[in-house]
């Protein structure tokens, strides 16, 4: 399989790395920009290419059949995002309680284009008190863009430029959503 990911991401579809992955056991990554379901198989295979096992949380309804079965099989879990329930509170706890948890997350939330971005991964990663690694996909460039880790402070406004510079100039397959 890792072979096939390498032929498909550095030879049929021209794609490269910008920075290095860096080696932990437990953090949050945020990829962004999220403007399509393509997304999510672009995700599975730079996840294949690096051989590193990375988590990520979906919308419930996704894990119901016909498909339930593969977003499992690749490292999903469901949330229901209806309930009001503490995400972060208990994805902080699933960081306690394994010895190795990577978790990937869309800060946007949805393939739509958005003005503010979501938080809920900053106070995740604050919680749990693990980094977190910004990705960017960058379509324009064709280049998986990786930051070196990012403790955060407490202060998200000042957390919050540090992230929002490593996006600038970033284009999503849909780039009108970027």
């Amino acid at each position: 399989m890792h072979k096939l990911a390498e032929f498909l991401f550095y030879d049929l579809m021209g794609w490269k790395f910008s920075g290095t992955m860096p080696q932990l056991k437990k953090c949050v990554f945020i990829v962004a920009p999220h403007t399509s379901n393509f997304d999510f198989i672009m995700g599975l295979i730079v996840r294949e290419v690096l051989q590193m096992k990375i988590n990520y949380i979906g919308k419930h309804s996704l894990f119901r059949p016909p498909w339930g079965w593969f977003f499992r099989k690749t490292g999903g879990a469901p949330i229901d995002r209806g309930k009001s329930s503490d995400t972060v509170k208990a994805t902080a706890k699933i960081f306690e309680e394994r010895e190795e948890f990577r978790l990937a997350l869309s800060p946007e939330g949805t393939r739509k284009k958005v003005k503010q971005w979501k938080t809920g991964f900053y106070y995740i990663a604050l919680t749990a008190g693990v980094p977190i690694v910004m990705v960017a996909f960058d379509f324009g460039k064709k280049e998986v863009k990786i930051s070196q880790p990012l403790i955060p402070s407490g202060d998200i406004e000042t957390d919050f430029i540090t992230i929002r510079k490593f996006y600038e100039g970033v284009v999503g397959k849909v780039a009108a959503r970027s």
